[in-house]
This record gives C-alpha cells, structure tokens and sequence, in this order.
C-alpha cells in the first residue's frame, strides 16, 4: 500500500471522524505534547490581538491547544477533510475561534487570508502532496518575522526510532484501528512516517523555503527521536528589496 493523497485521503479521514478522538487519546501525552509545541512559538501572552492560523486542525485537539496557550487569539482552523471539520465545530469553543474546511493547497479559494502572526501546523506535512509549495503558501500568509510551528512525525534517522514507530503501529495501532474500520488511515499513518522527511532534512527544507531561526525540538516520552517540534520564523526581506 502506497500512501494516500488528496481526495483518497480525505475520504479516509472523514471515515475515521467520529472515532478519530478516541484513538488518539489512548497516546499518552498527546494532548500535552500539542500544547508544548503551542508554547514553542514564543508569541507574547495571551495573544490578544494576534492572529494564528491552524492548518490541518482535524477535529480540533490543535485547535484546543491553541486556544489553551493564547486564549486572546483569533485563531482561523483549516483542514481538508469535511468529516474532521464537523466533528471539531461540534465542540464548545470562544468566538475567536472559527473554521474553515479546505485543503492547504486551496487556502486563497477558500478565502484565508494573512498576514497571520503565526501559523501551527500538526501532522500535515507529510500527508500532503507538495510540502514545498505548502511552505510557500505559509510564508506568504505569515507577516514579516511571523512564527511557525510544525509538530510532525519525523524521525531522528536513527534506526532504533524507526523501529520503535513500526512496532507500535503494527502492535497497538493497526489492530484497533483495522477492528474499527479504520486500517486503511493507519496503515496510511505509519507509511507515511516512515516515508517522509527525517527531521534534519525537514529543517533544511524550512530553511530553504525563506525561513530563519529553524530549530527542531524533541518531544518527551516514547515519542522521544519519533516526534518534533520544528520552530521557525519568516524571515524578513532584503533592505532595498522593495517588498
């Protein structure tokens, strides 16, 4: 089995809404981890008068995150899947928060628009087709020196983690996941790891898509050398570039 994209994958998502919430709490330390790589975007306060963008928010655990950390910010949440949408506008939130269902390659037709102060992205980068051009999209909604967040699998490189990932995906992942209806996502999840960027490689291409300041962050627990937090920020043009 290949991964899965676009159309493929948001009908795999809108499948997996309703029980989506259940299966990501039995990870310990999921909900915890969202808000640390909340925090990592070192915005002042509460966020009053700022502006975040969620991008591929699902039902809403990046959101709630967000919304934990700067309860001041308007925060616009977008994701590509339909079901996902709904389930999160399902839940009680403050009227800053508000959302949007459209793939993160469509954010101009579907009216987002910057400057945005920050933008935060959680498990997006390696389910979508050209994470390049998503960078591009991200650098072009963030203001000058603008933060971003992404909170990613991307693995260490070392062949330990790797293997840590399988084993649990095919221990503990795949087997609920497939007697709930849901194997072909999670078997999507673990592809998808392992195929993407290492976390080196995911910073240089940060780097290289007009960002400075990139650190990549561990996150605590099993998911040590498994999960980051790749920081960064929009790096300001040129003096005398005219822009």
């Amino acid at each position: 089995m290949t991964v899965l994209r676009d159309a493929d994958l948001a009908a795999a998502f809108d499948h997996a809404a309703a029980r989506y919430d259940t299966l990501v709490a039995a990870n310990p330390g999921y909900h915890a981890h969202l808000r640390r790589s909340a925090r990592r975007l070192g915005l002042p306060g509460t966020g009053a008068g700022l502006r975040v963008l969620d991008l591929g928010c699902g039902t809403g655990a990046s959101t709630a995150a967000l919304a934990r950390v700067l309860p001041d910010a308007r925060i616009t949440a977008v994701d590509a899947s339909t079901g996902m949408v709904d389930r999160a506008m399902a839940k009680p939130w403050h009227g800053n928060v508000s959302f949007v269902c459209a793939p993160a390659e469509g954010l101009a037709d579907a009216g987002v628009r910057g400057p945005f102060d920050a933008v935060f992205a959680a498990y997006l980068f390696r389910n979508v087709a050209d994470p390049d051009a998503v960078l591009d999209t991200v650098h072009d909604l963030l203001a000058p020196h603008g933060r971003l967040a992404v909170h990613e699998y991307t693995l260490s490189g070392r062949p330990l983690d790797r293997a840590v990932w399988t084993a649990v995906c095919r221990g503990l992942v795949l087997p609920v996941a497939s007697a709930l209806g849901d194997g072909d996502l999670y078997r999507h999840l673990w592809r998808s790891v392992v195929e993407f960027d290492t976390v080196d490689r995911f910073t240089d291409r940060v780097r290289a898509r007009g960002f400075d300041r990139v650190r990549a962050l561990p996150l605590p627990g099993w998911q040590t050398g498994i999960t980051h937090t790749v920081v960064a920020r929009r790096a300001a043009p040129p003096t005398g570039s005219g822009q």
